[in-house]
């Protein structure tokens, strides 16, 4: 059976709309939900001879269970059928979801979370989770077009073909259409922020440009040729990395980036563009870690 899909869940409206995307993604690979509540003591230390379900704790377990209670009529409405399990512990909350996404197929979360005790979704769980994490993260947040495509960047390094086969198994799932995009320039983004950036740095543009669409046909042929049912546009852009990425989610229903690139000006390292993309993009954004 297919590993499940796991969801962090705090209460939260950030949490629940995770819920529902997590219910549907378990659908679409036909195994089963795993929600999954974490939290710490408010103090770094627990009370001598106090245990964390002692019955001093009851309120705090009625409060538990009354939120996955939530959580799990989201997803049965979401995806009727899918079969649901629970799982409350006391940990670290980032802790807790790395290590359940040893045993997933694919973890999510939301963007945004509640503070406190079951601040399992702020936005550093996210970040931290498309770093570490075992199996890809999927992020909610804002507004997806439902017909629109999956969205994938390309970098075309090694660590980045775990995420262009992953968004044609995702554009297959969903019959999507696929857009694998591949942003270019001649420049490297760590020396040049500034809006005057310069677009010609290089002579031989024309070269360079043959070049990567040499790299971006690379990355995409293999994949496209095992998935012929998916409908696919190489797209080659001369722009800023993050900007350009970003703008092109507006129109996709999901966007699947890698968590570690080439490096260099077509990098896409998750300290620079992940980071952006899990925190500006317009829709769901899916961080798949390649092979080290």
């Amino acid at each position: 059976m297919v590993n499940p899909v796991v969801v962090g869940v705090d209460g939260s409206p950030s949490s629940l709309e995770a819920v529902e995307a997590a219910a549907r993604e378990a659908a679409l690979r036909g195994t089963g939900l795993r929600l999954v509540h974490a939290f710490g003591w408010p103090s770094p230390h627990v009370p001598p001879g106090m245990h964390p379900w002692s019955p001093n704790t009851a309120g705090l377990r009625e409060l538990v269970d009354g939120t996955l209670a939530e959580a799990e009529q989201r997803a049965r409405d979401a995806a009727p059928g899918v079969e649901i399990t629970r799982e409350v512990t006391v940990g670290e909350p980032l802790m807790v979801l790395e290590i359940e996404s040893r045993t997933a197929s694919l973890v999510v979360v939301g963007s945004r979370g509640l503070g406190g005790f079951g601040s399992l979704l702020l936005g550093s769980t996210a970040v931290h989770l498309a770093a570490h994490g075992h199996c890809p993260v999927l992020v909610v947040r804002g507004r997806p077009d439902p017909a629109g495509p999956v969205l994938l960047t390309v970098d075309g390094s090694p660590a980045g073909e775990a995420a262009v086969e992953f968004a044609f198994a995702e554009a297959s799932r969903r019959g999507a259409d696929l857009v694998a995009l591949h942003v270019w320039n001649t420049w490297s983004e760590h020396a040049y922020e500034g809006p005057g950036d310069p677009l010609n740095v290089v002579a031989d543009v024309e070269r360079l440009q043959e070049e990567e669409q040499r790299l971006l046909d690379e990355a995409v042929a293999p994949w496209q040729a095992r998935h012929p049912e998916v409908a696919v546009e190489r797209r080659l852009v001369r722009s800023r990395i993050r900007p350009a990425l970003i703008e092109a989610s507006q129109e996709a229903q999901l966007l699947v980036t890698g968590a570690r690139g080439r490096g260099g000006f077509t990098g896409l390292l998750l300290g620079s563009v992940s980071q952006a993309l899990l925190h500006h993009a317009h829709c769901p954004v899916t961080v798949v870690r390649g092979k080290e």
